[in-house]
């Protein structure tokens, strides 16, 4: 494990390197200086094959990217039983247990078939105090919530297309979505509310499924259908 601090990359590469994660797009969209301060509190960690980057029952308040390789997910804490699933490059991943307040519930390998595998890793424990705006705005944790929920509900409609009939199908349908006044400290409330109860149901599905299989098995237009 090699741990870089950012200003150790060439800011075009760096660029590069987070131009797929579109929470960073969105927030250097709307200010600048909030994508700098999100930088400040990040680093990007290299992992030769093999090599554990989540251990189950661990706490931590960091947040991970993907940025280049594969990682394997195992549900066992030495990585030595059963393969459930794989991080690809752009996925985000080690949300579930800060959103819930529990340990890690899977490791996580540098997947023997990369060569390297490259991960941004952010603090996030900026984004627990909802009631200020410093050093986070209240614009910043509304991107980072939206694409949270968005995130956490697209990967339970994967369940959902899987496993139609099972009794968790529709649970995340019945989260209430905000239908307040955009912009506001209620619809951040809400959406840190939706988040959590999402979070939670899809432990529920990876208890019993170890994790969704193969995101494409979706159609396009179930995806586009989460909002509504």
């Amino acid at each position: 494990m090699e741990i870089k601090p950012l200003h150790k990359f060439p800011r075009d590469t760096l660029e590069q390197l987070l131009s797929g994660i579109s929470f960073f797009k969105a927030v250097k969209q709307q200010d600048s200086w909030q994508y700098e301060l999100l930088l400040q509190s990040s680093r990007i960690i290299s992992y030769i094959p093999g090599e554990i980057v989540l251990k189950r029952g661990d706490t931590d308040d960091w947040l991970y990217f993907l940025l280049k390789g594969r990682l394997a997910v195992y549900v066992d804490d030495l990585g030595r039983g059963e393969l459930v699933n794989y991080v690809t490059p752009g996925e985000v991943f080690g949300d579930l247990a800060r959103l819930v307040g529990q340990p890690r519930t899977a490791t996580v390998i540098a997947d023997e078939a990369s060569r390297q595998s490259m991960v941004f890793a952010m603090d996030c424990s900026i984004f627990d105090d909802l009631s200020s705006n410093r050093p986070i705005t209240l614009q910043t944790k509304l991107i980072y919530y939206r694409n949270t929920v968005h995130n956490l509900r697209w990967k339970l409609e994967v369940y959902r297309a899987q496993h139609l009939q099972h009794e968790l199908a529709n649970r995340h349908r019945q989260v209430r979505l905000y239908a307040g006044i955009k912009d506001t400290r209620e619809e951040l409330a809400s959406l840190h509310e939706q988040a959590k109860a999402l979070a939670l149901l899809l432990l529920e599905w990876n208890t019993e499924f170890g994790a969704p299989m193969d995101a494409t098995a979706v159609r396009a237009s179930d995806h586009q259908s989460l909002d509504e």
